[in-house]
């Protein structure tokens, strides 16, 4: 009966380790493809098809968005749009959330309401778009900033998070002479650290991934963020970037460039945040 329990558990071990390596590969494919598509010649692309290693490596794609100006100029403003984004997201979140987990804040019901309501229905994209259009902050990013500063759903963690903050703590704190602002700073966000940290990338992603935004509030071209640009890139816009250099142009090379070009920042940052993930969300999803 033993030997039998262990095959089973052997068994089910194999299937699970062969299902896992499986949706590995499904995801690790893709990027590799990318990575080596990136530093292919372009008759490589005719000859080969599909291919992760390519046999004569060229960095022309990563040298001509380099020194493409629009290129550059997507880029610079996709990190203005991150930047300034997470940090209003962040930072409304934070104040609100906190706010809100105050008992006896004056309307606090009739805020959370309107604050739970927003989750379940929106106005839609045209009374928005009218809105944003009536305050004059259309082709301007604070269109980008102002309509999405704050996530319903993070809010509620948050408000959570602090409402669960022991009654003891603070009022030994304001027995050392804290106000609401000193108790926020030295005793709320440090007990908060791994939500921020959490909502902090996951602003950032959606601010960096920002597309269709952008296209709906911005008109200048020149203002457009890397999303805008990488699409066009991948369609092959030869009014944008010009028609000189055209056989590194229209390589495959250079979208697939593009898209690496995209993609590392956030590689890079992900893993400084990774260990927030788990404890971020769980410290205001629990009632004591």
């Amino acid at each position: 009966m033993g030997k039998l329990k262990l095959t089973e558990d052997k068994l089910f071990d194999l299937i699970v380790y062969t299902m896992i390596s499986f949706i590995t590969l499904t995801v690790l494919l893709p990027l590799l493809y990318v990575y080596g598509s990136s530093i292919a010649e372009r008759s490589e692309f005719v000859t080969r098809g599909f291919f992760i290693i390519p046999r004569e490596i060229t960095f022309d794609a990563y040298i001509y968005l380099v020194n493409n100006k629009e290129f550059l100029n997507a880029f610079q403003n996709a990190v203005v749009i991150t930047v300034v984004g997470t940090f209003l997201n962040v930072l409304l979140t934070t104040l609100m959330a906190y706010g809100l987990s105050k008992k006896w804040l004056p309307g606090r019901t009739v805020i959370n309401f309107m604050v739970l309501f927003t989750m379940l229905f929106s106005g839609g994209m045209i009374p928005l778009y009218l809105i944003v259009n009536s305050l004059g902050l259309l082709d301007s990013y604070w269109a980008i900033w102002l309509t999405s500063a704050i996530s319903p759903f993070y809010l509620i963690v948050m408000r959570g998070l602090f409402g669960n903050i022991p009654r003891e703590l603070e009022d030994a704190a304001r027995i050392d002479g804290c106000g609401e602002w000193r108790l926020l700073l030295t005793v709320a966000l440090p007990l908060a650290k791994p939500a921020i940290a959490t909502f902090t990338i996951f602003y950032m992603v959606a601010h960096w991934n920002s597309y269709f935004e952008a296209i709906l509030y911005l008109h200048d071209q020149s203002r457009m963020p890397l999303q805008v640009m990488l699409r066009r890139l991948i369609i092959q816009d030869e009014e944008l970037l010009g028609s000189e250099t055209a056989d590194i142009l229209f390589s495959p090379a250079v979208p697939m460039a593009a898209i690496v070009i995209t993609i590392t920042p956030l590689i890079i940052v992900f893993p400084f945040f990774q260990k927030y993930f788990n404890k971020g969300f769980l410290l205001g999803s629990v009632k004591e």
